[in-house]
């Protein structure tokens, strides 16, 4: 019972970091590495919590997450992507299982292209010279908040 109250505390944990991401991203365009390395931090915590074995579990978890970082890291080198946004899906990915973890990479890249259409309108109606700087993190948040919403609400009963 204990694992279960721990394993809520983290996804409120979680849930709160990405509201966190989200907020400095839209104010300064940057996530903090210190918050992205929060969230690698807790995630063995998170896999004991849920009872994930090391095998096969907790390796997809490690692979999915490596796969990702390989992936957006060429984003990050092609100047599609920031660092922090990188950092922020990859410490995602050792919390996140993979079907869902999908999941949230739909969810986010239709709130990006919805969070790009807006921006864009309103940096073409102000006739905005400077180059136009997409909060991306706002999109993730966004993405794996829907992912973690039904475990967020599945509160556990207190005996």
């Amino acid at each position: 019972m204990l694992t279960t109250y721990v394993q809520y505390g983290l996804l409120i944990a979680l849930a709160i970091a990405l509201v966190f991401a989200a907020i400095t991203d839209i104010q300064r365009r940057q996530i903090d590495n210190w918050l992205n390395g929060a969230i690698v931090i807790a995630a063995p915590v998170f896999w004991w919590a849920s009872g994930m074995s090391l095998w096969p579990d907790v390796a997809l978890q490690l692979g999915i997450a490596v796969l990702a970082f390989a992936f957006f890291a060429g984003l990050f080198a092609l100047r599609l992507m920031g660092g922090g946004d990188v950092k922020l899906l990859t410490a995602l990915a050792l919390w996140i299982e993979p079907n869902a973890f999908l999941q949230l990479l739909l969810i986010m890249a239709l709130a990006g292209g919805a969070l790009t259409i807006v921006m864009g309108a309103y940096h073409f109606l102000q006739q905005e010279k400077e180059r136009l700087a997409i909060p991306y993190g706002v999109a993730i948040a966004f993405g794996a908040l829907w992912v973690l919403f039904p475990k967020l609400i599945a509160v556990p009963a207190f005996a």
